[in-house]
């Protein structure tokens, strides 16, 4: 199974757009990309120096833009990527990269949410000096304990013993100067603390920009920051990255339900290098690809061919509801034939962490169970067959 991530903030770095503009249309399809964000994003990918990406308003619209760049390289039309990837992830700013090359919204969509979503945030981030850090290594319960009594927030928690704490320039410093014991203490080039409550006002102004937003589902299951779980509901992915903005980011989660899956492949897309060495260390057995130049273009084709999953891009005649997540299955079972409401809970999958609801989000005529009640279940996998009722946005 072949996942492909989608990198967030952090990862840019002057003048890494540079070769990729180099390809016949790209050049163009970046500057229709600025046009849409109000953004010149060619100068910024080429020219500008890391003070001027660091800023989170130039940052974020970068990021995206530059991933969506790196899959037209490697699929032509997004059909080609749709047929063959198994699952789909962005961290942080990189779940809208994911969503738009998901088909849930639309290139143009997911550029002018990131520029509203990076205005937003830095606005946010000017109220109050704050930033973050990462504190790699040392035991997993003391570095929460330290991060906690420092008053800061473990906004990502990135797996291979890496977790990313924000809050005020004062709290930062507390810890660094008190770092727990086997950790390094190390500051990132970002402007606010992101994913915490000092983020709140943005969350606010993504919310009223996602209602006027149309979404399709996810035509590859896509994983949330939030908590680790397959998404497929276009509406549903949608929220989640709107409240992910003041909400930890978990790639723990994400990356351990990419094992769930059984992944044997993945290829982060530009400007990438940070999630592929957070693979790495976590998904032993698991091919890893940054897909950093062109120059990685060949090799990345080869994964696709040894790693994709060729399936049926056509719709058919009936839906699948699948499990979030892995766990125990509780069914709230209608039987054959009887209708199932839009939004209906119809079942939850229990794990030793937590409990998750299995919703509709279609609604539909049930056809057939696929389990039954205490059944261990995985990650995507399918629950009910449901015949569509009508189509939501």
């Amino acid at each position: 199974m072949l996942a492909i991530t989608c990198p967030g903030q952090g990862s840019q770095s002057p003048g890494f757009l540079s070769p990729w503009l180099e390809l016949p249309g790209m050049r163009d399809r970046l500057h229709w990309l600025s046009t849409v964000a109000g953004v010149d994003l060619e100068q910024h990918g080429t020219v500008s120096d890391e003070a001027t990406i660091k800023d989170t308003a130039v940052a974020q619209p970068l990021i995206v833009a530059s991933g969506m760049l790196g899959l037209l390289g490697l699929f032509e039309h997004p059909a080609d990527g749709f047929r063959v990837v198994g699952v789909g992830a962005g961290h942080s700013v990189g779940e809208l990269t994911a969503a738009a090359a998901a088909g849930v919204i639309t290139a143009e969509q997911a550029m002018v949410l990131v520029a509203q979503r990076g205005r937003a945030m830095a606005d946010a981030s000017a109220v109050t000096e704050t930033g973050m850090s990462a504190v790699v290594g040392g035991d997993a319960a003391e570095v929460q304990a330290s991060i906690e009594k420092h008053g800061l927030t473990p906004a990502n928690v990135n797996g291979a013993g890496q977790v990313v704490a924000a809050g005020t320039r004062e709290q930062l410093q507390a810890l660094a100067e008190e770092p727990p014991a086997k950790a390094r203490v190390l500051p990132l080039q970002v402007a606010g603390a992101f994913h915490t409550e000092h983020m709140r006002p943005a969350v606010s102004v993504m919310h009223r920009l996602a209602r006027a937003v149309s979404t399709h589902d996810a035509r590859v299951p896509l994983l949330s920051n939030a908590d680790g779980t397959v998404v497929t509901s276009g509406r549903d992915v949608l929220q989640r990255i709107v409240g992910q903005v003041a909400s930890p980011v978990r790639w723990d989660l994400c990356l351990e339900t990419m094992r769930d899956l059984g992944v044997t492949g993945v290829i982060e897309v530009p400007p990438a290098g940070t999630l592929t060495g957070l693979s790495k260390r976590e998904l032993k057995g698991v091919e890893t690809l940054a897909l950093r130049t062109p120059d990685d273009l060949e090799a990345a084709q080869r994964m696709v061919r040894e790693h994709g999953e060729e399936r049926t891009a056509s719709s058919p005649a009936w839906r699948l509801v699948v499990a979030p997540a892995k766990g125990t299955v509780a069914l709230e079972p209608a039987g054959p034939g009887e209708d199932v409401d839009p939004g209906a809970v119809i079942a939850r999958v229990s794990s030793l962490r937590d409990t998750h609801e299995v919703v509709c989000a279609h609604g539909g005529q049930v056809l057939e169970w696929l389990v039954e009640e205490g059944d261990p279940v995985s990650p995507g996998q399918p629950i009910l067959r449901l015949h569509p009722m009508g189509q939501t946005g």
